[in-house]
């Protein structure tokens, strides 16, 4: 199964691993999955550290490059995912956090998170 994981969780798998919860552990271990990362996490990770938010320390470049040396697979940000964003309903307004969600939709993947707002979207959208 393909899983895009939201910017949280691949900071906590590269990171902090014992943050993440034992389904979030086991959906990231299984070799079945093909786990990925989008572009806008990286840049949501150069905003929020340029801000100074505790949360978001990590370098963008080292976490990319770790992320790629793991296995995971890198997704762009095309226009096809931008008009899926029109078609969303108004619940939640991270701009990073909807994008993640219309690349799921676009992309056809399951997008993973520990987000309760984000899971209101349905259908892409998995809480672990």
């Amino acid at each position: 199964m393909k899983l895009l994981l939201d910017t949280h969780l691949l900071l906590w798998a590269a990171g902090e691993p014992s943050r993440l919860s034992k389904e979030a552990r086991n959906l990231i271990s299984d070799p079945d999955n093909e786990l990925l990362f989008s572009a806008a996490s990286l840049w949501e990770v150069s905003i929020k550290r340029r801000l100074g938010r505790k949360d978001f320390k990590a370098d963008p470049r080292i976490l990319r490059r770790g992320l790629l040396d793991n296995g995971y697979g890198e997704i762009p940000i095309h226009s096809d995912h931008v008009v899926v964003l029109d078609t969303l309903p108004a619940i939640h307004k991270d701009p990073f956090d909807r994008i993640l969600v219309a690349q799921a939709v676009a992309e056809g993947i399951e997008l993973v998170t520990t987000d309760s707002q984000m899971v209101q979207y349905g259908g892409h959208v998995r809480r672990v």
